[in-house]
Formats: structure tokens, sequence, C-alpha cells
């Protein structure tokens, strides 16, 4: 059994649990813990299981209470579970640390979606984890394959769900998976959505678009990916704008860009997946704009079709590039963007952003997402 704390300073290593003190009640055991550093005031404590490996019987931990030997603060919660979870199941459990007087942070379930080629296949053969990484400190080492929900096949890819429960993290920053196998394999891992399971926004999107080849013989792989761009819900994306439009109480620091978004005229250019744009500029960056009220279409992103969307955002100054692509949903989500033209009333400027390629998980390099320059004038 060991123990993780997180402070306002930082976090401890895993704290094996070995100092027992003499003397203990019926079903109750009191340990000494000396932390090598002061981590500050504490907000939250990991608990589980150093290693499955070995065959063990399941722990029931009832009541965890907790005392500052020095300053005699003292913390006490039921727990009322049974590590692990499940059979070969997640070994950690995590419980925000409450004070007097401080607000504590909540335990979420988190949704993690993986999109693979062979995962399925191969998930008897792998050991595979993820360790998530936020404002607010990361959940530790979790097992992905112990338990997969919704899993979807389709003939060249494949999606499950991984349901994991954590101290809320806040804004999500990054992802490092380690995978290992005793034989030898490959792992084809397209890219990961996570989320709140509590909330239909935000949405997370780790682009990974990597074979892992996986040996016997060879220590665990890690790979660490930042999150790509995030899709946010209408309601947020209002609520910034507004925002905006009362910071100086006037629209003055808003600027209105009109986005002309050009389908390739192809078989099967069209997509239904949902689309997103961020725009950069010389001074900021926009937040993610869904592309979803076209101005000429109720169906958006037809072949061959011109869609017109007009969004509003802080200053920019001068546009040097733009991130566009869509979330892989629905069927047959692959889409050809020939082009975006983006004018700026305010600055007089139009830009036009040459794409000319697919943009699918099934197509050339699979990319669903591409950031493009605009072309300069004459060519």
């Amino acid at each position: 059994l060991v123990m993780v704390f997180y402070g306002s300073n930082g976090k401890s290593n895993p704290v094996s649990m070995e100092n027992k003190v003499e003397h203990q009640a019926k079903n109750q055991i009191t340990h000494d813990i000396h932390l090598p550093s002061d981590l500050g005031m504490l907000y939250k404590v990991r608990l589980g299981l150093q290693s499955l490996e070995n065959s063990i019987s399941q722990l029931p931990l009832c009541h965890l209470k907790m005392q500052n030997t020095t300053t005699l603060d003292t913390f006490s919660l039921t727990i009322n579970k049974t590590l692990p979870l499940s059979l070969n199941g997640d070994r950690w459990v995590e419980f925000p640390v409450e004070w007097p007087l401080k607000e504590a942070l909540s335990v979420v379930t988190y949704h993690l979606t993986v999109f693979s080629r062979n995962i399925l296949s191969e998930r008897n053969l792998v050991h595979m984890t993820a360790c998530i990484y936020g404002a607010h400190g990361d959940t530790g080492d979790r097992s992905l394959l112990w338990s997969l929900q919704n899993v979807q096949q389709r003939e060249d890819n494949e999606s499950f769900l991984v349901m994991l429960e954590a101290v809320e993290l806040g804004e999500l920053d990054k992802v490092v998976l380690l995978i290992s196998s005793k034989t030898d394999c490959k792992l084809d891992i397209k890219k990961l959505h996570l989320k709140e399971a509590a909330k239909e926004h935000p949405i997370y999107v780790f682009e990974v678009h990597e074979a892992f080849s996986v040996e016997a013989n060879k220590p665990e792989i890690q790979k660490e990916i930042p999150v790509s761009f995030v899709i946010r819900g209408d309601k947020e994306k209002n609520e910034l704008v507004n925002s905006l439009y009362n910071e100086g109480g006037q629209a003055g620091n808003l600027t209105e860009y009109t986005i002309k978004v050009y389908t390739g005229d192809k078989r099967g250019a069209g997509t239904d997946a949902n689309v997103h744009i961020i725009l950069f500029g010389q001074e900021d960056k926009s937040e993610v704009f869904q592309l979803s009220q076209s101005l000429e279409h109720q169906d958006p992103f037809e072949r061959g079709k011109v869609d017109t969307f007009k969004v509003k955002t802080k200053k920019l100054g001068s546009l040097h590039s733009i991130e566009i692509g869509h979330d892989g949903k629905g069927f047959a989500s692959g889409w050809f963007l020939e082009k975006v033209e983006i004018t700026d009333a305010a600055r007089n400027s139009q830009y036009c952003f040459s794409c000319n390629r697919w943009l699918a998980e099934d197509e050339s390099d699979g990319r669903t997402v591409v950031q493009l320059y605009p072309q300069l004038p004459g060519f």
C-alpha cells in the first residue's frame, strides 16, 4: 500500500506504508510517514497498491484519518472502497483534502476515448497506462485496458471508452502513455478524446497518429502527448464573447471575422463531423470556434459547396496562420478541404489559406487537423 501527497508546493513520490505503529486497535493500522520536503497545504491524496503483478487478495478500505504531528491539523474521510476496484483493475483511489475555510476540489469521472487500428486485437498481449496532467496535478499511471466500454469496431479503425475517477484536474495539459508487452507486437494509436463524464464540453483532443513497436525484451515505451486542441461548447463560447463585450463596457474590444470555407468537389469530400477553427494573429490567438451555423446552408461542408461563418473575438492583429480540422465523428467523416478565406473588415484585410488535401484518418498521413498559412499576393 502506497500514498502520494499533493500540496501547494508540489507532490511527493509514492510513500510506502511500512512504518507501522505498535498497539493498534482491531481492523486499524497506523503509520508514521515522513515526507522528504514541505509540500505546503495538502489538497489531494492518492492511495493505492504499488503493483498488481503478484497475486493479492482484495483490500477493503473503510476510513482514513491523517494528522500532522507538528501542527495537529487533522483530516478524516470515509472511503468504503476495495482495491483493486475490479479484477486486474484500477488500483488507485483519489480524494481531495478538506480544510476549514478553504473550498476543496471535487472527485470527478473522466471519459477517455481511445481511437486506434488494432489495440482491441492486441489487448491481451500488452499493458498500457495513461497519466493525465492538468492544472491541479496528475492522475498517476492508470491502466487503460482493464475495463473497456462503448467498444466500436470498423474495418480499418476502432474506438473504446475508459472511465477514470480522480480529483478534478482543472484545465488539461497533456497525457503520457506507457506501453509494454511480454511479446512482440505493434500498436497503432490515432488519437485520444478526454472529457468529464458529467459534461458535454470541453473535449480535449490529443492527436497521436503513431505506430508503437513493442518488444518483449524492450523497456516500456513512453509517449508524451500535449493537447492538440479543445472543443468547447456554445455556452462557454458565448460566455467568453460576452466577457469580451463587458470588458471596458464596450464592444470595441471585439473584431468580427468573416470565414468562407470551400469544400472540394470530389467524391466523398463532404463531412458531417464537427469542424473547428482557431485564428492566430501577430498580437494574440482566438479561442476555438465550432463552425456549425453556416449562413448559406443548413447542412454545411457538403461536396463542392462554400459555407460562410461570422465570428467575433478579441483583436488579434494581422493573421499569420489558422488551425482547422474536425473531430472525426459521424459516418464517413473524412473531409476534402480546398481552402479558407478570411476577411477582417476592421483592418480591410483578406487572407486566403490554401489546403487542397484530405482531412481524414484513412487518407494520406491520417491527420484530421492542419495548420495553414496565408498565400502571398500574386501566388
